[in-house]
């Protein structure tokens, strides 16, 4: 795969961290609770860390990293319900809004991997996957937080 087709193929990557990074950012401002609070704070570390991994490939790939959010749309409206989620107060609600933005971010983990994942390095695929499996593990964390809510 050519330097610019592996740049682009991270820099979608990049967004979509960016986009977690700021909206659990303003979660965190947004709400109250201070075990969502610290929830979030968690998934924006996860971005921190795969938006450290992947600015390094495309600076050494002699790439610009994507400074750019997709805080638009579709994924603009997931951080708007999340945030009227948490001004009412509706923590399944909130919990949804997560839920969906996760599923979104994944999404385009998996859509990186289909369109590129064969003309990517070895490495590059080893840190995608890897980066996919710890935003996996927080989708899950917040499907079990409301399936817990449901059952109640």
């Amino acid at each position: 795969m050519e330097n610019n087709e592996t740049i682009d193929a991270l820099n979608k990557l990049i967004v979509i961290n960016n986009d977690r990074v700021e909206g659990y950012k303003t979660a965190t401002e947004e709400t109250d609770e201070g075990d969502l609070k610290i929830l979030f704070s968690r998934f924006s570390d996860t971005s921190e860390k795969c938006l450290a991994e992947l600015n390094a490939e495309v600076l050494k790939l002699g790439g610009e990293p994507s400074e750019s959010t997709k805080l638009t749309g579709k994924v603009f409206r997931v951080w708007m319900d999340l945030k009227s989620a948490i001004t009412g107060k509706d923590r399944l609600g909130i919990l949804d809004s997560c839920s969906y933005g996760e599923e979104s971010a994944l999404m385009t983990y998996v859509d990186v991997l289909k369109e590129s994942g064969y003309e990517l390095s070895a490495e590059h695929r080893a840190m995608i996957n890897s980066q996919h499996t710890w935003l996996k593990a927080d989708y899950d964390h917040v499907n079990a937080m409301r399936e817990a809510l449901e059952v109640e």
